[in-house]
């Protein structure tokens, strides 16, 4: 591709079309949209940035969940998809070690990196994120330099497709295809997204979001040991995935995020372990009287979540290895009631709880032949339901009505993880 003209024939081509509709699939409508959303992506970059840098354009999916709450950062099981909901990126290099990001509907973004260490009072930004992963990156021996991009995300913050892990993985997929080659496999991707969050974002995720964010399709994720994909194929076609968004804010509740993992490790150290991956659910039931008194009774109540949930993933695997309908949805209600629960995190700790709210409608339209559960992370935010095409009308009907009219985005798999599309 040698000049902005060349790509913008490419886009409009049947192979542009072909690539588009790849990501996106072929609903009616869907590639003409994404063409324009390409197009205008390519426009705000020359307009910011000038005609003389051609852009390469990167897509990172969000993700759903789909069993598996809270299991990943204490090395257990889930199973993830990858949306056909994206964050998407026009880029181009620089010279120099600058990093201009303008983002739709955030202030722009710019930094240097020529340094690469955790800066003071940056923790908790964007920027931290690129500067965590451009340390990762040149530590793997790849000899990065600066960036210009302007983007565009459907992927909305609080929605609990994991619109933070979809820019870590689409941030690792720039620097891979300007300046590594595209040579960093998926999984790869997904350690150095983590590695940003955690270290330099300030937030001590599993690896979970980042996976799926970055492999793509239907996974199964065993992260016993280094992380094991198991790729898999289930006909859906009479349903469709919708989330709800009820509206709660994620805000200020990375101390309830981080009160899981803190728990679920507590019950790991009665044992001497790390991570509950380390002892056997047995254990669990034979010293619950010492767990109770040294790490408490909602981490012993989090640790039986979590080997349930392990036990949940792998009867949802051969579920969908069945192609039986059926106990998938069966699992995915009783993990949902597990979170609720033993997990605990449908709902913060105040006087509001408009999670609870969107699942007992759920269950009220949906008991006899759908599924729901709490989607992502919890306490705020956002339900998962599983929902027949004949009933979809019904049940979008009585969800906006409650918590209005752009509260749900109706979802289908994305075979693609994070990529360099043009």
């Amino acid at each position: 591709m040698k000049s902005r003209s060349d790509l913008l024939r490419i886009l409009k081509s049947d192979e542009g079309i072909a690539r588009i509709s790849a990501l996106y699939g072929n609903r009616s409508g869907v590639a003409a949209r994404q063409l324009e959303r390409y197009m205008l992506l390519v426009k705000k970059h020359e307009d910011l940035f000038g005609n003389e840098a051609v852009p390469r354009i990167i897509s990172a999916p969000g993700r759903t969940e789909l069993c598996g709450n809270h299991t990943d950062h204490n090395n257990g099981l889930v199973m993830a998809a990858a949306v056909d909901l994206d964050t998407v990126a026009a880029v181009s290099p620089r010279d120099d070690f600058k990093v201009n990001l303008h983002s739709e509907g955030f202030a722009p973004v710019s930094l240097d990196l020529e340094e690469i260490g955790p800066i003071a009072g940056e923790q908790g930004t964007p920027a931290s994120l690129i500067r965590g992963i451009a340390r990762r990156m040149r530590e793997k021996g790849i000899q990065i330099r600066g960036f210009d991009a302007c983007a565009t995300s459907d992927v909305r913050t609080g929605s609990g497709l994991s619109s933070s892990a979809a820019f870590e993985v689409l941030i690792v997929t720039v620097f891979d295809a300007l300046y590594g080659e595209d040579n960093i496999n998926p999984m790869e991707r997904a350690v150095i997204s983590q590695y940003a969050e955690n270290e330099y974002f300030g937030k001590p995720c599993g690896l979970m979001d980042q996976m799926a964010c970055s492999v793509g399709g239907l996974v199964a994720i065993d992260f016993k040991d280094e992380p094991k994909v198991t790729p898999l194929q289930m006909d859906l076609s009479g349903y469709s995935l919708i989330v709800v968004n009820t509206g709660g804010s994620h805000d200020d509740l990375t101390a309830e995020y981080a009160s899981i993992r803190q728990e679920m490790n507590a019950v790991a150290a009665c044992f001497g372990e790390k991570t509950l991956r380390g002892v056997r659910p047995e254990q669990l039931w034979h010293e619950l009287p010492m767990i109770r008194e040294k790490a408490g009774d909602r981490a012993a109540l989090r640790a039986m979540h979590y080997y349930a949930e392990n036990e949940r993933v792998k009867r949802l695997v051969k579920a969908v290895q069945a192609g039986d309908t059926q106990e998938f949805r069966r699992i995915l209600i009783e993990s949902g009631r597990s979170s609720w629960m033993y997990l605990q995190n449908v709902y913060a700790h105040n006087d509001t709880q408009p999670l609870c709210i969107a699942l007992g409608i759920a269950e009220h339209l949906l008991s006899e032949c759908g599924a729901w559960r709490v989607h992502g992370g919890g306490f705020a935010g956002t339900t998962l339901n599983l929902v027949p095409h004949d009933q979809e009308e019904r049940f979008l009907r009585h969800m906006r009505r409650a918590f209005g009219e752009d509260a749900c985005s109706v979802l289908s798999v994305r075979s693609n993880g994070a990529v360099a599309v043009f």
